[in-house]
């Protein structure tokens, strides 16, 4: 078993951050942080050719190469998806395990994953990534998981052994998660017999999804200022009026470019927000970034058949802009949209009396 990242008195990792625009930029620093690792710098490389062998001129592969060496960091984290080949080139030439978009998102969804249906789905996307890169770098990223995942690659000599055992789990994981789908499909159908509508908060991770679930419906679900703190869907009874119920459930968070295998894994969870009566759209009303977030989510959305389902939109954390002037734009950017803050609770009578007019529950 690898050595654990963060035991006592070890030194965290320290990672070389690489990004191929300023787009990303500030998210890439906030998923390494989410893993708790050491940012030594943080690179944009603008690309003149792409080259097969790195994805970029071998002279700028080996001048990142050169700089990882001289910061003395642990691993290399880019903000892109790396093919397997690409991947063995990099470490080859850094000489130190190489950590792409993919591979870093799937390493903090292993760390969050608190249910039995979460850490199937995340041992599904795991084994799918690793099936091709068997001779990968791994790193101990993991704090939470005992090290199952993130631990030293296998040796050469065992990699059809390792390829068939890992397609067998791969099967056994597909027939479990499926009976976990049928498990979801019936209570599903238990809320739709009681007639109650269903709310579900959905928008980019870490936009105050779970504050606000928990501020609405009373409830407890963690929350944390970390992008991914949920990945499994929660419901809860909630009155939008005084003397009406309805359903509220609170979804995974969704992000820019989010891996297809995890898509994959997620679907039956991600979905609740298709078969729901109302969509609550939750945005960070401070983050710079908050059209590309809307954006993103809006896209989600429509891949998952929920494009077509009623929509409010809330800008949260406006206790946290400078002005009113700014919140006024804001307002004009994304109109008919609800200013609150969570944490504050301004706002959150009007987002109640908005959903029961949404819901025809009021005149």
């Amino acid at each position: 078993m690898a050595q654990q990242l963060h035991e006592t008195g070890e030194k965290k990792k320290r990672a070389l951050l690489v990004n191929l625009s300023d787009d990303g930029v500030g998210e890439l620093q906030g998923l390494v942080k989410t893993l708790e690792l050491e940012i030594a710098s943080q690179e944009v490389v603008k690309i003149r050719e792409r080259s097969p062998k790195f994805g970029m001129g071998s002279g700028k592969a080996e001048e990142i190469a050169g700089k990882a060496k001289e910061l003395e960091a642990d691993c290399l984290v880019f903000d892109w998806d790396s093919s397997p080949s690409q991947q063995r080139n990099w470490e080859e030439l850094a000489g130190i395990p190489v950590i792409d978009r993919q591979e870093l998102i799937i390493n903090i969804f292993a760390m969050r994953a608190a249910t039995r249906e979460a850490d199937l789905q995340v041992q599904l996307a795991e084994l799918h990534y690793r099936l091709p890169r068997l001779t990968h770098k791994y790193i101990d990223l993991s704090r939470q998981r005992g090290g199952r995942y993130g631990t030293r690659g296998a040796g050469e000599t065992k990699l059809e052994t390792d390829r068939r055992e890992i397609q067998k789990r791969i099967h056994r994981l597909e027939k479990e998660l499926e009976d976990v789908a049928k498990q979801r499909q019936v209570q599903r159908r238990q809320r739709e017999r009681q007639g109650l509508p269903v709310c579900a908060i959905v928008g980019y991770t870490n936009a105050g999804k779970s504050s606000l679930f928990n501020a609405l419906s009373g409830s407890a679900v963690l929350v944390e200022d970390k992008l991914f703190a949920t990945l499994d869907a929660t419901t809860r009874r909630f009155e939008p009026a005084p003397g009406t119920e309805s359903l509220l459930t609170d979804t995974v968070g969704f992000i820019r470019r989010l891996p297809h295998n995890l898509i994959k894994a997620f679907r039956s969870t991600l979905e609740e927000a298709s078969h729901s009566s109302l969509l609550i759209h939750v945005l960070d009303a401070a983050d710079p970034n908050i059209e590309s977030c809307f954006s993103t989510t809006v896209s989600v959305l429509q891949e998952l058949g929920a494009g077509e389902i009623p929509v409010i939109t809330v800008l949260n954390k406006t206790d946290l802009l400078p002005d009113e002037s700014q919140a006024d734009a804001l307002l004009s950017l994304f109109p008919q949209s609800l200013g609150l803050s969570v944490k504050t609770g301004k706002g959150l009578d009007q987002l109640k009396l908005r959903i029961a007019e949404k819901l025809g529950m009021r005149n």
